[in-house]
């Protein structure tokens, strides 16, 4: 009790500018600073608005939406995609609400792009069970784009510093990525086209034979109600494709394969740009990482030089 009365009086009787300095800035014993109370209003990382209403989208409730679509992947090819896409094109939105509320930060950032690679890697891997011909590429794209964006991001904060940010990409390092990184109308569209392929395949494996010849097998089995079934397959179902049971049928459950189609075709030049600036990107990374690696080896006089002995 004397101790801590002794503290007390001897606080009362500091000098003003240690009060001041004291009542700035407490170092914590592990190393990060934290501000008192009385410095001014206190936020919520968290709570803020472009987390809440999304960073290009709702943030939050992009993954709400995102879990909602890979609930529905397996068997309801609509409604996966229709929440899919929300999820996608709110990803169009947070930037400018991060901006209007001034409220840009570097959680926002980070959760945008872990919810952009973890969207993107879940409708591969659906991807990869629906054509198993094909998983060795998906996988490849999967670890293309998760390795690309996580060294590329390493490298922004081991060489330019914690306060830059890994968009801000110099010219004279790399034309296509400034470009990609600078250019908005650039970047949502390479995003935006490069999720519209994926999204074309997923419908397909739902509606076109040609990729998906497990969907003959289907028409042999009279189907179930309320089960999926494809119009473009009714011919193969029903005598007359026109017939009332043919057209209850396609009303009740449609899902054809031209648009689809027409969608991956326009998508796909779009989706090889985008792996090439993700390829770009990750060897951009690792040579700007083994510049910086050369640089401190330098400093250190490494490598030494051998002894010549007698």
């Amino acid at each position: 009790m004397t101790g801590a009365k002794n503290r007390r009086q001897g606080a009362a009787t500091a000098p003003p500018e240690l009060k001041d300095q004291d009542n700035e800035v407490t170092q914590g014993a592990n190393g990060y600073e934290s501000a008192h109370a009385d410095d001014g209003p206190q936020e919520n990382i968290f709570l803020l608005w472009p987390n809440i209403i999304g960073e290009h989208g709702m943030r939050y409730s992009r993954i709400v939406l995102a879990f909602a679509s890979l609930y529905y992947m397996p068997l309801h090819p609509r409604t996966c995609s229709l929440l899919y896409t929300v999820s996608c094109l709110l990803d169009a939105l947070d930037g400018y609400a991060a901006r209007y509320f001034e409220q840009s930060t570097r959680f926002g950032a980070v959760l945008d792009m872990v919810t952009d690679r973890c969207t993107t890697a879940c409708l591969l891997v659906f991807l990869s069970s629906a054509f198993p011909r094909w998983a060795i590429v998906f996988q490849g794209l999967i670890s293309l784009d998760l390795a690309s964006h996580y060294i590329h991001m390493y490298a922004t904060l081991a060489m330019a510093g914690s306060e830059s940010s890994h968009k801000n990409v110099d010219a004279s390092r790399s034309r296509i990525l400034s470009l990609y990184y600078t250019n908005k109308t650039f970047l949502f569209l390479a995003c935006a086209l490069n999720e519209a392929f994926f999204i074309a395949l997923y419908l397909l494996s739902f509606s076109s034979p040609l990729l998906s010849p497990s969907l003959l097998q289907q028409t042999a089995v009279v189907p179930e109600v309320g089960a999926q079934v494809n119009s473009s397959l009714l011919k193969l179902v029903f005598a007359n494709p026109h017939s009332a049971g043919a057209l209850e049928l396609a009303r009740a459950n449609k899902m054809d394969s031209f648009w689809p189609w027409v969608l991956a075709g326009v998508s796909f030049p779009v989706m090889a740009l985008k792996q090439i600036i993700n390829v770009v990107q990750l060897v951009k990374a690792c040579k700007w990482l083994a510049e910086g690696d050369l640089k401190a080896r330098r400093a250190m006089g490494l490598p030494r030089r051998k002894r010549k002995t007698a």
